[in-house]
């Protein structure tokens, strides 16, 4: 018999040299917790396709965020579900800074400073079409949306945001954001941009939720081609020289291999966005008992992780926070 000098087993005989020996740790200072702002008080109700997600009233998104803190959950992205009757084609709502969106991040900043809040900047959850650029005859125009995405961006920098998400995929939209957050004295504002954002068949819950789904057509003119991964360096490159912050992929179970090029070639951290039909599929598999949902979730979070995300915007957080206490 063949005398056997390495053996990798030795590294996995226990716990104790299993954990020594791991490469890759996810913690909760790694995770970002997305929530769902609704109108009026004391209001709650759970997205039917994203079991244990909740839209919540601004009173208790303040409760939710006290009780994840408590758990060392520090970072949330906020999207706003709003009334069909505040859209409209400019997504003029987007820029009131006494709206809804504007004031709870202004009520979150004062009660819980310590909280890190990420804002989105798109205007599907404002426009009557429900597309992330300003719509004329049938198409989405770039550079006209742009002073509309800037002037979005310092409203919530005035309101205390403290990470900047721009999630439409414009050109040029990140250069035009900073500009804007320099010119007003917010030049320690973050900005995190969706910078290899595909035009994905997982984002159905999320649409759910906020009922932003377009109106019409789809979002394949500005969001990225599946097909394509060199493209995302791309991307990536012109982000960075506008002023990105963090460069973020979205999805992230489809794209392990996109988070992973842009870790490889890039300083700046990447982020991943962890989306609703990744978080849905997992839910509804768990009912069914056909997997162990908490063991896949932590499976999901590690490969993320794995793939070189520092950052990690996942539905999963808070549950994932409780089960470090137990």
């Amino acid at each position: 018999m063949t005398k056997i000098t390495q053996r990798p087993r030795r590294n996995r005989k226990n716990v104790a040299i299993r954990n020594m020996v791991r490469e890759n740790h996810v913690t909760t200072d790694d995770l970002i917790f997305p929530l769902f702002l609704i109108d009026g008080k004391n209001k709650k109700a759970e997205v039917s396709s994203m079991p244990g997600i909740y839209r919540m009233s601004g009173d208790l998104i303040l409760k939710e965020i006290e009780s994840c803190l408590k758990l060392g959950l520090n970072t949330f992205c906020l999207f706003p579900s709003l009334s069909d009757k505040l859209k409209d084609k400019k997504a003029t709502e987007g820029l009131n800074k006494k709206g809804l969106y504007p004031a709870t991040i202004k009520e979150i900043k004062k009660y819980f400073p310590e909280a890190v809040i990420m804002t989105d900047v798109a205007m599907d959850p404002y426009s009557s079409d429900g597309h992330d650029g300003l719509v004329k005859h049938g198409e989405i125009l770039n550079d006209e949306t742009l002073d509309i995405l800037a002037k979005m961006a310092l409203v919530q920098a005035e309101a205390g945001a403290d990470i900047i998400g721009p999630s439409d995929m414009m050109d040029g939209r990140v250069g035009v954001v900073r500009e804007t957050l320099d010119d007003n004295n917010f030049t320690n504002v973050s900005i995190m941009s969706y910078t290899a954002k595909y035009a994905s068949a997982f984002y159905g819950p999320f649409r759910d939720a906020l009922d932003s789904a377009p109106k019409f057509g789809d979002k394949k003119t500005y969001q990225m081609d599946p097909a394509n991964s060199k493209e995302a360096i791309l991307e990536a490159e012109l982000d960075l020289m506008e002023g990105a912050d963090f460069l973020m992929v979205k999805p992230a179970l489809s794209y392990l291999d996109v988070i992973k090029t842009l870790n490889d070639n890039f300083t700046l951290p990447i982020a991943a966005y962890n989306v609703s039909g990744e978080y849905a599929m997992v839910k509804a598999a768990a009912q069914k008992k056909w997997i162990d949902g908490d063991k896949v979730r932590d499976e999901i979070l590690l490969s993320i992780k794995r793939a070189g995300a520092s950052v990690i915007l996942t539905y999963f957080a808070k549950e994932f926070a409780l089960s470090l206490k137990k």
